[in-house]
Formats: C-alpha cells, structure tokens, sequence
C-alpha cells in the first residue's frame, strides 16, 4: 500500500477489463487517477469501485482518444484538477484484424488510429506536464504481436501497431531522461478480459484454440497480472528503469 502515494495517475481505457483493473490498483496504492472511456456508464461505474474502496478517481466519458483536441482538453483538464500529472499509462487500444490480402484500407487505417496514434496524442498533450513532474512516468501497453510473428492469427495491422508502440516508448524513454520522465512498456500476450472472453471461452473450437493450446503455463493471463507489471513501472520501485519493455505472456513468446 502507498506505492503511489501523492501521484497523479491518467490511465485511458478505464472502463473495463486492464483500465479497470489499473484504475483499481493504483487507486489504491495512492494514486489520485484520472480516466476515460467511451461509454459513460462503464467509465462511471469504474469511478464508483474506486470511490467505494476508498480512492479518489475522475473520468471522462465519452471520450475519443483518436481526436487529438479531445484529447488535448481531457489532458489539461486533469491536469488542472488533480494540480500536475505524474503517470500516464496508455491502456486503450483497438484493432481491426485480417490477412495481408483481404484486410481493407479502412481497417488498416483504423487500426492505425487506434493503437498507435492515440498512444501519441496522449503522450505529446501530456508531456509538458510530465516535465513538470520531474519524476514522471510513462507506461504504454504494446504486445507480443509486436515481436513474434504468429501464424494463426491475421494480425499483420495490429503487429505493426505495437511494434511502433514499442519503437516509440524506446523513443520516449531517450528523450524524457534528460528531463524526468521514464518511459516503459508492458507487452502482453493472451490475456482474459471482455474483449477476449468470448474467445478464450470458446475452447478447442475457437479462433484462439490453436494458440491457447500451445501457452506454456497452461491458462490465459489475467488482467491483474498486466497491470501488477505498469504499477511496478510506475512505481518508484523502477527509478532505474527506462526503455524496457516488460513481456506478460506466460513464457509464449519464447517458449511457442
């Protein structure tokens, strides 16, 4: 408990599934979080679990993280409410799937928006913020899409996605370290939350069944298991540590 003590903490995608879970945990390590979503009853419901455990959380809902104004007024609002931001954590992310030759532009694009330039748009609003902070952090989540290639799965826009992800944490990380700010990234493989339920429930007989038959720990991951790892980085915990991407994946992308 703590861990977080006196940090302001922006957290995007805070409406479910790892924002959820994030908002939940750094809430109660100390942190002062503030979130979005884009339905305005589960981002708000997300506020009332943290208001109920004790915390102090607000949030913006709807909010479209691939507007960049938007996310310019959302970035200067909390900052002004909460007096500066110490940890921004690029949770939300969405993409489009299909195979190199069937996969239409407009998904490609979409893809592109939503899991890449999102992460810079929340990243350029804030930084002057986190220069303020002096000893700031910033955790994005990329994926093992971003360092493996795998066969059943027609990833080739998500891949790329957060491969840049990584490419521009590593990026971030250079530059912030002059001026306090750390930047880090989480890389997940296969984790249970809303988005992937379905799936994983599905079995044998899913679009996932291949991949989940080969994870080496036997079971997806679970979304506390991601964000223990983005509340280490953003933690004083990892003072020392920049640049690093941090794979949560159950040993798959070393081990498949």
């Amino acid at each position: 408990m703590g861990r977080l003590d006196g940090k302001v903490a922006v957290i995007t995608g805070t409406g479910g599934g790892q924002g959820r879970a994030a908002a939940l945990a750094f809430a109660r390590e100390g942190a002062k979080v503030v979130g979005c979503g884009r339905n305005a009853e589960n981002a708000q419901e997300t506020v009332r679990m943290v208001t109920a455990a004790g915390g102090q959380m607000i949030s913006a809902a709807p909010l479209d993280l691939t507007d960049n104004d938007a996310v310019v007024d959302w970035i200067a609002g909390a900052a002004e409410h909460f007096g500066g931001i110490d940890i921004l954590y690029n949770n939300a992310g969405e993409p489009r799937f299909g195979t190199p030759g069937a996969m239409s532009l407009e998904d490609w694009h979409f893809t592109v928006s939503h899991e890449l330039d999102l992460v810079f748009y929340t990243c350029r609003a804030a930084w002057p913020h986190l220069i303020a902070s002096r000893a700031a952090s910033i955790v994005n989540v990329a994926s093992i899409a971003g360092i493996i290639g795998v066969r059943d799965q027609p990833q080739t826009a998500h891949a790329a996605t957060k491969m840049g992800v990584i490419g521009m944490t590593r990026q971030l990380a250079a530059e912030g370290a002059p001026l306090g700010i750390r930047a880090n990234v989480v890389s997940p493989g296969l984790i249970d939350t809303p988005a992937t339920a379905h799936f994983i429930a599905m079995g044998a007989d899913g679009p996932l069944g291949d991949f989940m038959a080969r994870l080496p720990l036997g079971r997806p991951g679970r979304a506390e298991e991601v964000v223990n790892a983005a509340l280490f980085f953003a933690s004083d915990e990892s003072s020392y540590i920049t640049g690093t991407n941090l794979v949560v994946d159950g040993g798959s992308s070393v081990l498949m």
